[in-house]
C-alpha cells in the first residue's frame, strides 16, 4: 500500500463516522481524479467525510467543492409572490428558492415583518417592481444565520432589522446586504424592532430634517392615528409644537389624543380646512405630514400659513392631482415629496437615524403600538384590512 493511502486510512480514523453510499452519489462523475481515488479508498470500510477530507488535500480541492455545491439540491423557504398587479388576493403563499450569502451579505431569518402602505402601492403598481414576480415587504427584523465570505461586522446570532431597499421581507428567509441592516438593541424585542424601523426613521426624517420641527411650530398630521401618523403625533409634541391630527373615527381620535395630538378633527364628520382656520384663528399651520394624497392635498395646502411647508409622504387615497407652481405663489409655499431612502443615503446617516428611533423607544419617549399582528400567510386579510382603514397603529406580519 502506497504511503499516500496509508495516511489517508490513518486521517480516516480520526473523523466522525459516515456512509460511503450517501456522498458518492452528490460527485459527480466528471471528476477523474476523484473517482480514481474513490475505487481505491471504498476498499476500506472508514468514513465518507474522511474520503472527501482526503481527496480535499489533492489539487482538484476546489473543482470537488464546486462540484458538490452545484448538483446539491436548492434550499426553500415559504414567501408571498405577486405574480400579477391588483388587489389582496394575488398575493401567493409560495415556496422559493434561497441560496447563501455572497461577499458583503448576509441571510437572515425574518422573526417579524413590518406591513407599510408602499407595500400596497407596489402590489397596484402605483409602483412599479424591478422584476414579476416579485415577493414584497420593506421592513423586518431578524436572526443572522449566515454571513457571506470574509464579512466582518456581522456574525451568525445577531439580531438586526432593516427598511427600505431591497424589497423582499415578505418571506421567511432572505439574503441582504450587510451595509443595510443596522443592529437591535438588547432592550428591544424583534416584533417591535420590526413595527418601527421603517415608520420610526421615516418619522425621524420628517420632522429632524425634512420640516425641522421646534417649539412653537403648529403642525398637521393626516391619519394621525396610522403607524407613521402614530409616530410623528408622539414625536412633534415632544419637540414642542402644536399637533393636529386628521382620523376617521372616534376611536382613532382617542388614540391619537394620548399620541400627543392637542386637537383631533374627524374628517368624516368635519371639514378639517374649516376646523385648521379655527384653531389657529385664521393664521395656519406652519407644515403639513399628508400621507393620504388626492383627498387631502388641496385642502392641505389651503391649511399652510405663509411660506409654510407641505410635505407629501404618500398616496394611500390615490395620487394628487398635478399642481402648478402658480398655485404656491399667492403664500410662497415650499413643497416636497420626499423618501426616507434619500435621507439615510450614507451608512452614518443610517445609523443616526436608526439609533435616535431605537433610542427614543427604549426611553419611552416614542410608544410603538402593534395592535394587530397576522400570520404572514395571511397577509392577504391585513392588506385588507389596512386599506379599509380598520388598523390603527402597527401592523405586524409573524412567519
Amino acid at each position: 500500500m502506497s504511503t499516500v493511502m496509508k495516511g489517508f486510512i490513518l486521517q480516516s480514523r480520526m473523523l466522525l463516522s459516515g456512509s460511503l453510499d450517501t456522498i458518492r452519489p452528490s460527485i459527480s462523475a466528471e471528476s477523474a481524479t476523484f473517482s480514481v481515488y474513490w475505487n481505491r479508498l471504498s476498499r476500506y470500510p472508514f468514513p465518507a467525510v474522511s474520503v472527501f477530507e482526503a481527496y480535499c488535500h489533492k489539487a482538484s480541492t476546489v473543482r470537488a467543492l464546486s462540484t458538490i455545491s452545484a448538483s446539491a439540491p436548492p434550499e426553500m423557504v415559504k414567501a408571498i409572490r405577486v405574480h400579477e398587479l391588483g388587489g389582496p388576493e394575488v398575493l401567493k403563499w409560495e415556496d422559493v428558492e434561497i441560496g447563501q450569502p455572497k461577499e458583503g451579505e448576509i441571510r437572515v431569518k425574518n422573526k417579524a415583518v413590518g406591513l407599510n402602505f408602499i407595500d400596497v402601492y407596489f402590489r397596484k403598481g402605483f409602483y412599479k417592481a424591478s422584476s414579476m414576480p416579485f415577493t414584497p415587504g420593506m421592513e423586518a427584523a431578524g436572526e443572522v444565520v449566515a454571513v457571506g465570505p470574509g464579512l466582518t461586522g456581522r456574525k451568525v446570532g445577531d439580531l438586526v432589522a432593516y427598511a427600505g431597499n431591497p424589497m423582499g421581507s415578505y418571506a421567511e428567509e432572505q439574503i441582504l446586504p450587510a451595509s443595510i441592516v443596522v443592529p437591535i438593541p438588547p432592550s428591544i424585542d424583534p416584533v417591535t424592532a420590526a413595527s418601527v424601523i421603517l415608520k420610526g426613521m421615516t418619522a425621524q426624517f420628517l420632522v429632524r430634517r425634512c420640516f425641522k420641527v421646534e417649539p412653537g411650530h403648529t403642525v398637521l398630521v393626516h391619519a394621525a392615528a396610522g403607524g407613521v401618523g402614530s409616530l410623528l403625533c408622539q414625536w412633534a409634541n415632544v419637540l414642542g409644537a402644536t399637533v393636529i391630527g386628521t382620523v376617521s373615527s372616534p376611536e382613532k381620535a382617542a388614540q391619537a389624543m394620548e399620541d400627543g395630538c392637542h386637537h383631533t378633527i374627524n374628517y368624516k364628520e368635519e371639514d378639517f380646512v374649516s376646523r385648521v382656520n379655527e384653531i389657529t384663528s385664521g393664521n395656519g399651520v406652519d407644515v403639513v405630514y399628508d400621507s393620504v394624497g388626492k383627498d387631502t392635498f388641496q385642502g392641505s395646502l389651503e391649511c399652510l400659513k405663509m411660506r409654510g411647508y407641505m410635505v407629501s409622504f404618500g398616496q394611500s387615497s390615490g395620487f394628487p392631482d398635478p399642481v402648478p407652481l402658480s398655485a404656491l405663489a399667492p403664500k410662497s409655499l415650499f413643497l416636497t415629496r420626499p423618501a426616507m431612502m434619500h435621507y439615510t443615503l450614507t451608512r452614518d446617516e443610517l445609523l443616526e437615524c436608526a439609533g435616535e428611533v431605537f433610542a427614543n423607544v427604549a426611553s419611552g419617549v416614542l410608544r410603538v403600538r402593534v395592535n394587530r399582528t397576522y400570520p404572514l400567510s395571511d397577509v392577504a386579510k391585513a392588506h385588507s384590512d389596512l386599506e379599509n382603514r380598520k388598523t390603527t397603529g402597527s401592523i405586524v406580519l409573524i412567519p
